[in-house]
């Protein structure tokens, strides 16, 4: 029996089972089912399945053909609906094929827990699986909701344009995909027993707690693992740029920073991740405009009044410039989280990770971390992927040792052109070009 087939069968009894049982609710639905019957900011009854709905919700272009042999379901040609006809005979079949399939499906975990066929706990599977308010469809509907009308009639795309919000669904690594250091591991391991425990730590009034900031060079994984740990906490994930709030494009920029703590607030629980946090401190010291340094104090402002325990956001910053915040900026942190450049250890085994789907002949991880010392993962991540593009362009979908040590050489080649400091003959090119100070930044300014 093909997947499609139980694909659809799953897709079916969880409709059916959803309507019958008017004690569950949106969060018993796995996501790739409650997306399809989002509208207008809910989920109602009854769950009309058809085959378009089937469709969407199992990527198949045919998905009545998958199940149209089967006894115990129809089709109405006219409507296109889809439907058991004998609801007792396709959960056997189901549990036949695909019980390990319940765990990860609360609807059916629930009607299934009394079976004897099958060992599952509903409470853990409704755990485990996504919150609603984690679908990239639940924080549409309520950004337009709670902005959509504001936006419409102040240009407020401006808000918008100030952060960059990703749902978990969308981010592509976990926390596994990354390499951390032991200190790393077990801060990011008290934020999350500080977020499960929440209810905990506000009765015993330990409401200090869950304001991180990461620091290090560019490259090092810190705006990786903060977006990671959206995606293994199934928290939506609010980033902004500080720099932006100088746009001349933002307007107001005071407001729009309370707009953008305003949107953390409605999406909790959520994760804000604040980015080139130093120029707080720059902006601090600075001649800058005085609407500028208001929406710094608004923004440090906000930082106090935002909390992990009351509002369930977990506030995070980062930046490349430790040594340029000031103490305003330091004492909003109860957590520094280091991001160093990783040691001959640590990149042979980011080597392991970001190779692990690949087949290298004669692959040494060691001998190619000992000719990477100063490398930082990111620039790992580039290595490889020269080394891909350069197989490619041979016909090649094989790798080497060899094509990632000459990756690794016209990395180191390339590499030291950013230390020139101009190229000869272009000397007018570079005055041309305007204001290049701070230009040295560009190559690696983002984490990834």
């Amino acid at each position: 029996m093909s997947s499609g087939s139980l694909d659809v069968i799953e897709f079916l009894l969880t409709t059916h089972l959803y309507d019958e049982h008017h004690e569950l609710d949106a969060n018993d639905l796995p996501p790739w089912v409650r997306q399809v019957f989002w509208h207008e900011g809910s989920v109602e009854r009854p769950l009309r399945a058809t085959v378009e709905t089937a469709r969407e919700a199992t990527d198949l272009d045919r998905p009545w053909d998958a199940v149209s042999e089967l006894m115990f379901t129809d089709r109405d040609e006219f409507s296109g609906t889809l439907e058991l006809t004998q609801p007792d005979m396709a959960e056997q079949w189901f549990l036949d094929r695909a019980a390990d399939r319940v765990a990860a499906n609360p609807t059916l975990a629930f009607a299934f827990e009394d079976s004897p066929e099958v060992d599952v706990d509903y409470e853990a599977a409704r755990e485990a699986n996504r919150p609603l308010q984690a679908d990239r469809a639940w924080i549409d509907s309520l950004l337009e909701e709670h902005f959509g009308e504001e936006d419409e009639e102040e240009d407020g795309e401006n808000m918008l344009d100030l952060v960059d919000i990703h749902a978990p669904e969308e981010v592509e690594m976990t926390l596994d995909d990354l390499v951390l250091t032991e200190n790393q591991e077990a801060e990011i391991n008290k934020i999350v027993k500080a977020i499960e425990h929440r209810e905990y730590l506000a009765d015993i009034g330990l409401r200090e707690i869950g304001k991180l900031l990461f620091v290090g060079p560019p490259g090092t994984g810190k705006t990786s693992t903060a977006r990671a740990l959206g995606y293994d906490l199934d928290l939506p994930f609010v980033e902004v740029k500080l720099s932006m709030i100088t746009s001349q494009y933002l307007g107001e920029t005071a407001k729009n920073v309370e707009k953008v703590f305003e949107v953390a607030k409605r999406l909790s629980p959520c994760i804000l991740f604040m980015d080139e946090f130093d120029f707080v401190a720059k902006t601090r010291r600075s001649d800058e405009h005085a609407a500028i340094k208001r929406a710094v104090n608004t923004l440090l402002k906000s930082i106090d009044d935002i909390s992990l325990i009351q509002d369930d956001v977990l506030l995070i910053g980062a930046t490349n410039h430790p040594d340029q915040l000031d103490a305003a900026a330091w004492r909003r942190f109860d957590e520094i989280i280091n991001f160093p450049k990783p040691d001959d250890q640590m990149r042979a085994d980011i080597l392991r990770v970001i190779t692990r789907e690949m087949d290298i002949e004669d692959f040494d991880p060691h001998a190619l971390a000992e000719r990477t010392e100063g490398l930082t993962g990111s620039d790992l991540r580039m290595v490889l992927r020269e080394a891909v593009l350069d197989a490619l362009t041979e016909e090649r979908t094989d790798l080497t040792q060899d094509d990632l040590v000459r990756a690794v050489e016209n990395f180191e080649e390339r590499d030291n052109l950013k230390d020139l400091d101009m190229i000869e003959g272009d000397h007018d090119a570079l005055v041309a070009g305007g204001d290049i100070s701070g230009a040295g930044d560009g190559g690696h300014s983002h984490d990834h």
